[in-house]
């Protein structure tokens, strides 16, 4: 009977390393290209999260694997792929892993510089935020919301769709918006059409909205009582009214949604430990990070913090793709809301 109760406690002891190895061989990396990155013992990352919180994603993988040393430069998105190009026709390859922003995709693989490769973590995303050549994935999101400043507008009074938010009510400086939303018309464009699109934001112009650049800064007029409305992204609006801000937002549908991908380059000077550094950024652990930052995750298995960031509305994907002509998007908003 001893025997057997050893047996039994064997195999429940079996059962649960089985299970634990189920949950690890989600995110769990393939001894080979651990033993490669072993072997290049470095890993490269251009990115432009804010540097407080890469720092604490490059610290959080090297403390996983001790083997790699991670080299971190954050700059701005276009500063950071004018880096890129020059370090090119320098003839330098610098680097091995990229997050940054959706226009900088179409430049990068018109000149050849990233490499296709589908992470194994890719399962946990929706198609959509994944590109079908595997050129980029998303890593995080922004969603342009609706916000409004709970004091001076009444909860009934918010306009909850496009159309009503084009109302006489909100004219002359009710309304707050960024000087460079220009993936948002570029979203727009994509759900609606151009001409639909421009006809819109014209009307959206017409009402003499306060233009000023950037998303931290207009959310803190908004709670300050400056503008009862503005369009801005969903989380920095969110971080305030978690804080118990005057402050909420709603999804006008479909609702604009900014991709961050992670690319991987066509040179990358340590290709396995750049594999392994991206899925690691990919990996439940690094989407929950993410959730730490009070940023936007994208896996199907790692809700963000309110769900309701990501959960709960139509949205639209603005494709990095769409960036083809993104000059001419950049102009066109630019003339719309008469910034120059």
């Amino acid at each position: 009977m001893q025997h057997l109760r050893m047996l039994s406690g064997l195999g429940v002891l079996f059962a649960l390393v089985l299970q634990n190895a189920v949950g690890w061989g989600q995110t769990g990396a393939d001894p080979k290209l651990i033993e490669g990155a072993k072997k290049e013992g470095e890993v490269i990352w251009y990115t432009t999260m804010t540097l407080d919180q890469s720092k604490q994603v490059v610290d959080r993988f090297e403390k996983k694997y001790p083997f790699i040393k991670p080299t971190l430069f954050r700059t701005g998105g276009g500063p950071l792929l004018n880096k890129i190009l020059t370090e090119v026709r320098g003839g330098r390859h610098a680097w091995d892993v990229l997050v940054g922003r959706g226009e900088m995709v179409l430049p990068l693989i018109e000149r050849k510089l990233l490499a296709s490769y589908r992470s194994a973590e890719a399962k946990m995303i929706d198609a959509q935020l994944v590109d079908n050549e595997g050129y980029w994935t998303a890593y995080y999101i922004n969603t342009y919301v609706l916000g409004w400043n709970t004091k001076q507008v009444k909860k009934e009074d918010v306009p909850r769709t496009y159309e009503a938010l084009i109302n006489p009510r909100w004219k002359g400086g009710q309304i707050s918006i960024d000087t460079e939303a220009y993936g948002m018309l570029q979203g727009l464009i994509r759900v609606w059409g151009r001409e639909k699109a421009v006809a819109y934001l014209r009307k959206l112009a017409a009402l003499d909205p306060v233009p000023k650049r950037g998303n931290t800064e207009r959310v803190q007029m908004t709670v300050a009582g400056e503008y009862p409305l503005l369009i801005a992204y969903n989380q920095t609006i969110q971080r305030l009214t978690s804080r118990g801000a005057p402050i909420d937002w709603v999804a006008l549908e479909p609702a604009i949604v900014q991709v961050n991908p992670v690319m991987l380059a066509a040179k990358a000077p340590h290709p396995n430990a750049a594999r392994l550094f991206l899925d690691f950024l990919l990996s439940k652990e690094g989407a929950e990070m993410l959730r730490s930052f009070q940023r936007i995750p994208v896996r199907r298995d790692v809700e963000p913090d309110p769900p309701r960031l990501f959960r709960g509305y139509k949205y639209a994907i603005e494709n990095p793709e769409d960036y083809r002509n993104f000059d001419e998007t950049v102009k066109l908003y630019l003339e719309i809301f008469k910034l120059r």
